[in-house]
């Protein structure tokens, strides 16, 4: 009975001691989201090299290897913003994330009726307004409604080999993130 209660009193201990570690980390760890780590790295509307590139650790946590990625943040109070990039590569994908960093929105070049990386993201009340006169240039782009004001943009492409890195890295240093 006395080594139950030790070992009880032991365990108490231990928990104890993990959760007052864990509430002192709190604070240091809230300031390394993905918001904050990127607002340090660029402005908003600006796409930013998140991967490995150069031999440096990643912007935002581990990504694939065989990826190759750059995010963008944005606002949607300033207005609708549009992503775009020249050319084609063998694979792209894009992930929307809110402040909080919560997927909130997937797709990839197989939604793209050209497979070119065009889209615009845009809230309830602006796509309203913006299909009132849709503009010429916008024909043929993937709009994502996004129940949200601030985000990031975070575009994936695959890499089959090392003979496509740079047509991979010219398509990344491509890509525009615009508001519009």
């Amino acid at each position: 009975m006395v080594r139950l209660l030790h070992a009880v009193l032991l365990g108490l201990l231990g928990a104890g001691i993990v959760h007052i570690a864990i509430l002192l980390l709190v604070p240091e760890m809230a300031e390394r989201d993905a918001w904050s780590r990127m607002a340090m790295a660029s402005d908003l509307y600006r796409t930013t090299r998140i991967d490995a590139e150069a031999g440096g650790p990643a912007a935002i946590g581990p990504v694939d290897p065989l990826f190759r990625a750059a995010a963008c943040r944005f606002d949607l109070s300033d207005g609708v913003v549009r992503v775009v990039a020249p050319g084609n590569v063998p694979f792209w994908s894009v992930s929307i994330y809110n402040r909080g960093g919560q997927n909130i929105y997937s797709f990839n070049d197989r939604t793209s009726a050209t497979g070119l990386l065009d889209f615009t993201i845009l809230t309830p009340v602006q796509m309203i307004e913006l299909r009132k006169d849709l503009p010429e240039e916008l024909q043929q782009a993937i709009f994502v409604e996004a129940p949200l004001e601030e985000g990031i943009v975070v575009i994936r492409i695959f890499l089959p080999d090392e003979s496509w890195e740079l047509v991979v890295n010219r398509y990344l240093a491509g890509i525009d993130c615009t508001l519009i």
